[in-house]
């Protein structure tokens, strides 16, 4: 996605991109559990383009549908089988 990241160590990063110099992009990812999903999806959203996240089923777990709720927020999700 074109991020900027610092591992500082096993439990933290650093995401470097103030003032928008670096856009993220759109991309194709997996879900790797449910913290890490909602990040992506959070990205995602705020990404130019349309990206695609796989294994959404961690996400499920832990955020009832989510998709609907950001939706009616403003955002643009749609699940595809």
């Amino acid at each position: 996605m074109g991020a900027q990241i610092i591992l500082c160590d096993p439990h933290r990063a650093t995401v470097i991109g103030l003032a928008r110099q670096n856009a993220l992009r759109a991309a194709k990812m997996s879900s790797p559990d449910i913290r890490a999903g909602i990040a992506l999806l959070i990205a995602a959203m705020s990404a130019n383009g349309t990206s695609t996240i796989s294994n959404i089923q961690q996400i499920d777990r832990g955020y009832e549908r989510i998709d609907e709720r950001l939706n009616a927020l403003g955002a643009r999700i749609t699940r595809v089988n």
